[in-house]
């Protein structure tokens, strides 16, 4: 339906609230990506090849009872889950320990760098569980932090403390909570 898009635009607007950079604060400095790749080691390459193998046999399984060639959506979901907790930290596999991951220590390296050169960072996770392994790995090695989540009682507090020029350079937010309401200018790194 022609307009369809826009009149559904014009309804949601006072509802929706979403504001680019550019309208808050242009005076910023382009946005700079850059990737990290980061090789699991032997034990973890392990654990996910052996997630993927059992995800694979399943969905496989799952896809020849079904008949007509049906996947179910939420089973390839899951499968997909299992597989990114595998490949971030293999402590997030039910049944599985772990004292930290190839990518926690590559995020301490980097959290580390920027702290010692100034600089501020967010760290999302979709899990807080994720955030839960974070945590002792920055205070062993001495990097202050902030966190927020679902649990957070003071939001503003916890903002206000990282925004603040003498607070700590990283701060732990779950996507659920930092998702909504949150102007962190302080970070320059994410």
């Amino acid at each position: 339906i022609p307009g369809a898009a826009e009149a559904l635009r014009r309804r949601i607007r006072p509802f929706v609230l979403r504001r680019r950079k550019v309208e808050v604060a242009p005076e910023l400095p382009p946005r700079m990506e850059a990737t990290l790749k980061v090789e699991l080691d032997e034990r973890e390459r392990g654990i996910y090849d052996a997630v993927r193998a059992a995800t694979q046999s399943e969905l496989v399984a799952a896809l020849g009872a079904s008949g007509a060639g049906k996947l179910d959506v939420m089973k390839a979901l899951e499968a997909l889950l299992r597989l990114r907790q595998a490949a971030c930290h293999s402590g997030l596999l039910p049944g599985h320990h772990a004292s930290s991951s190839s990518k926690v220590e590559a995020l301490l390296d980097a959290l580390q760098t920027a702290a010692a050169d100034g600089h501020k960072a967010l760290v999302f996770s979709q899990w807080t569980s994720l955030l839960d392994l974070i945590e002792p790995a920055l205070e062993q090695v001495g990097v202050p932090f902030t966190r927020l989540d679902g649990s957070t009682r003071d939001r503003a507090a916890v903002v206000d403390a990282f925004q603040g020029q003498d607070g700590p350079p990283v701060m732990l937010i779950s996507l659920k909570a930092g998702g909504t309401g949150l102007n962190l200018t302080a970070a320059d790194h994410v």
